[in-house]
C-alpha cells in the first residue's frame, strides 16, 4: 500500500518516543479536501478502527482509513532535512498535479 523510507521510520519513531499523546497509538495517515491543489494529506497519532489498513514497517504502523487508501495506494514517504527546512516529503504515483510546497495535490 504505502512505504516509508528510513530516515520517515527514524522520525516517527522520534516523535512517537517523544510526544506523550502519541504513547500507545499509530500514526493514521489520511486525506482531506483542501490545500492549493485539491487535496492535502494530513496525519497525527490515533487508535485503530476494524476498517482501517494497517502498514507496518521497522516497528512503526500506519493506519489509513479506506477512502484515503485509494488516493495513497502505492505512496512514499520520506523525511528530509535541509537548510529550507524539514518535514514529511510524499511521492504520491496518483497525483496528476501538486503544490509548491508537496503538502497537497490533485489527482
Amino acid at each position: 500500500m504505502i512505504t516509508l523510507t528510513e530516515r520517515a521510520v527514524g522520525r516517527i519513531k522520534n516523535i512517537l518516543q517523544s510526544e506523550p499523546e502519541a504513547q500507545g497509538k499509530a500514526l493514521r495517515l489520511f486525506v482531506q479536501g483542501g490545500g492549493c491543489a485539491g487535496f492535502q494529506y494530513t496525519f497525527g497519532f490515533d487508535d485503530k478502527h476494524d476498517e482501517d489498513a494497517v502498514v507496518a514497517q521497522d516497528d512503526v504502523e500506519v493506519i489509513i482509513d479506506p477512502m484515503s487508501a485509494v488516493y495513497l495506494a502505492g505512496l512514499q514517504v520520506d523525511y528530509t532535512e535541509s537548510l529550507t527546512g524539514a518535514g514529511f516529503r510524499f511521492s504520491n504515483p496518483n497525483a496528476t498535479g501538486s503544490c509548491g510546497c508537496g503538502k497537497s495535490f490533485s489527482v
